[in-house]
């Protein structure tokens, strides 16, 4: 198994300031989807395959959020009157079905925006990490992503906690497939953003990037271009994940299977990603 260290600015400067559009997972829409602004919490403390093309990830994504417009905290009188759970088993099964209805996106807000309202954040650092610990998938992000390369298919997010009291490590992982010559994907393995994080906020975790590892799977062939295949990984991941530098993340909602972050900070203030733990959930496209 090979195992590259990458440079991310090498690669990824080298693409021109104007070269990052993220992919578009098979969503299209206007729909601006807007969350209520959080607090920080003051606790002590994908995959569906759907295309040899490149859209393989049972991840869904509205757009970008603007902090301006992040203000209309709404909920509907129907959905605010049901419990945690169900509002709970309706967006997951929401999610991997969307075709980029505004109204679809309509529903995620709110029920995003009562899983929120109706969540008491964990009282203990203890109670928190153990929560947090584990491999969570990547379902839902609110950043705007662009038009995947046709040249690579990627099979999974998923992002990584490993906790330790006050501190600890995210690592956020792509599993991905290369077609370089003739459409047939020969190359195959996972790009990790390795980062470490503290808690120095109510139990927001201030994030730093330490390491990207490119890792071909056993019997991969080795691209011929790695720096142009991470450039494509760049175009292909939510910004937030490629990058989380200068980041921080609040945790906006947190059960056993189903976690919900809001990342802070000079360039992704309002985003939101959805996760759900790995293996606990059943995703069902159809």
């Amino acid at each position: 198994m090979s195992c590259l260290r990458v440079g991310m600015l090498a690669a990824v400067l080298a693409l021109g300031a104007d070269a990052y559009v993220p992919p578009r997972f098979g969503v299209k829409s206007d729909h601006d989807i807007r969350f209520g602004v959080q607090e920080p919490l003051r606790s002590t403390s994908a995959s569906a395959e759907t295309s040899a093309a490149g859209n393989s990830l049972g991840v869904t994504e509205g757009l970008e959020a603007d902090a301006e417009t992040l203000t209309d905290t709404s909920i509907p009188p129907e959905v605010a009157s049901l419990a945690p759970e169900e509002i709970k088993g309706r967006l997951i099964d929401l999610l991997p079905r969307m075709t980029g209805k505004a109204e679809e996106f309509q529903d995620i807000e709110s029920y995003v925006n009562a899983l929120e309202d109706k969540y008491v954040p964990v009282q203990t650092l203890g109670f928190l990490n153990m929560a947090m610990e584990g491999d969570w998938q990547l379902l839902f992000s609110t950043n705007r992503l662009g038009v995947p390369n046709t040249k690579l298919r990627l099979r999974e997010l998923k992002q990584c906690i490993a906790t330790d009291d006050l501190k600890g490590a995210v690592t956020n992982v792509a599993r991905w497939d290369l077609a370089e010559d003739e459409g047939e994907f020969d190359a195959s393995g996972t790009f990790s953003v390795k980062c470490s994080y503290e808690i120095n906020q109510g139990a927001r975790m201030t994030m730093s990037l330490d390491d990207n590892v490119l890792e071909l799977a056993k019997g991969s062939k080795v691209p011929q271009d790695v720096e142009g295949l991470v450039g494509m990984l760049h175009r292909a991941m939510p910004k937030e994940l490629f990058d989380p530098s200068e980041l921080a993340m609040d945790t906006t909602y947190l059960d056993a299977n189903l976690r919900i972050i809001r990342f802070t900070g000079a360039r992704f203030e309002g985003i939101r990603n959805i996760f759900v733990r790995s293996g606990s959930v059943e995703i069902n496209p159809e």
